[in-house]
């Protein structure tokens, strides 16, 4: 099988054991490694760009253990598990041409990106040392996490951000301002060292998915839904991955009638000849998540291929997968895109639903929303954030068909990673070309 040969290439020798036809991954060490370099060259590259951009020269994270900001995670050492106690970054960058200056106001140093600035001796109220910190540069506009649209930006507690406020002089409280953009532009930028190993994150996702819909697992007329979804999950398991949802198998044939809502979950049933098969499915591997949705079709006995009307359905809904990634364009918003896809869609004669997500360091990630499926004319707040270069995105939409030969609608139900580099759009790992055939 083509997605099972691809092999990362990095020192083979730190490989975490796994079955011998499925890409190699990474002992965790060697993970660790990895992704505590791509936060310092963040750290050097991402940063800089994104304080400049968004006109902010001071920005704070403050977390205490368990209680963890979603930013402030991406920026802890592989190491640790999470904050220490009250864990304080302060990112302050002092001009053009100069270094930016990562600080911990903490008990130690934070990896080797924020370097330690407070000593307890010296001065024993950590949040009076925050408060000489940052008058010592006095920045105009001091950043913190609070969003009311964006989950992923409002990671300060509120108790926190009132003994910010306390802590600080007056005039500095007026500077205070939402770092809502800083918090999203750094989730959602992706390095050239993190796209390719994303690559290598998402064969293993399409490996796992296309050992599930194959005959190693399925025996029709034996096998239920729910058994290839634990299948799934124990696979994930074995080779050390988590996932980060439980993932769904569903049926759709010419006797089905009505589709389930997507409110609900499917429910237990026995894959049988005939089957249109369906899965979604995410992973989580060095940091990096994915999502994705591949359909398979069951072999009748006698038969050697799809039906021609799957195969037709399945083309309908790559050409709305197409009609949406042509519309990409730097500074577009989520609700922008939305809708011209939906109008190319309809003008196409497809019956198009969209709900494409940002995905990266977490499965519905920061960026632009586009669409949702119970709101296909926008999304207000986060359909009207734009799309910026270096972004990746789970293009995710079902084509509604309808079967003469089942004389019902079906849902051609798809999604698959990609990347926007800011001049063309392509899939991570490539993208599923026809259904997946289980004899």
């Amino acid at each position: 099988m083509r997605l099972l040969s691809l092999l990362l290439l990095l020192n083979t020798s730190f490989l975490f054991a796994q079955p011998a036809d499925y890409p190699a991954l990474l002992s965790l060490q060697r993970q660790g490694e990895l992704r505590d370099a791509w936060l310092q060259e963040r750290a050097k590259t991402i940063l800089p760009d994104l304080l400049r951009r968004e006109g902010i020269d001071t920005w704070v994270i403050i977390s205490r253990e368990y209680n963890e900001d979603p930013v402030l995670n991406t920026m802890l050492p592989s190491k640790w598990m999470g904050a220490r106690r009250t864990t304080i970054l302060l990112i302050h960058d002092p001009g053009p041409d100069k270094e930016l200056e990562t600080l911990a106001c903490a008990r130690y140093a934070v990896g080797d990106v924020f370097k330690q600035a407070w000593d307890p001796e010296a001065q024993p109220d950590q949040w009076a040392r925050l408060a000489e910190l940052i008058a010592e540069r006095d920045p105009q506009k001091i950043a913190v996490n609070r969003s009311e649209h964006f989950g992923l930006a409002d990671g300060i507690s509120a108790y926190h951000y009132e003994k910010l406020r306390s802590s600080l002089p007056a005039k500095y409280q007026d500077r205070l301002v939402s770092g809502e953009k800083l918090a999203v532009g750094w989730l959602e930028t992706r390095l050239p060292g993190e796209m390719t190993v994303y690559r290598q994150v998402m064969a293993v996702a399409h490996a796992i998915i296309e050992e599930a819909f194959s005959n190693r697992i399925i025996t029709p007329g034996v096998t239920t839904t729910e058994d290839v979804v634990w299948f799934m999950r124990e696979r994930s398991n074995k080779l050390g991955l988590e996932v980060w949802f439980h993932p769904t198998v569903d049926v759709q044939r010419a006797e089905g009638g009505e589709l389930y809502a997507f409110s609900s979950r499917p429910g237990s049933t026995v894959i049988q000849p005939g089957d249109l098969l369906h899965c979604d499915f995410g992973i989580t591997y060095c940091g990096l998540n994915t999502d994705t949705q591949h359909n398979a079709y069951v072999l009748r006995p006698g038969e050697t291929a799809a039906p021609a009307y799957l195969v037709d359905a399945f083309r309908q809904g790559m050409q709305t997968m197409d009609i949406l990634t042509d519309q990409f364009e730097n500074g577009k918003t989520g609700n922008q895109l939305l809708a011209a896809a939906l109008a190319a869609g309809k003008a196409a004669g497809l019956r198009p639903t969209i709900y494409t997500h940002p995905i990266g360091y977490h499965g519905h990630a920061a960026g632009p929303t586009i669409g949702l499926w119970d709101q296909q004319g926008g999304v207000p707040h986060t359909g009207d954030y734009p799309l910026y270069p270096n972004t990746a995105y789970s293009i995710e939409l079902n084509t509604r068909v309808y079967l003469d030969a089942w004389k019902t609608d079906i849902r051609m139900m798809m999604e698959e990673d990609g990347f926007w580099d800011g001049e063309g759009f392509r899939y991570i790992g490539g993208r599923q070309e026809e259904l997946y055939l289980v004899e």
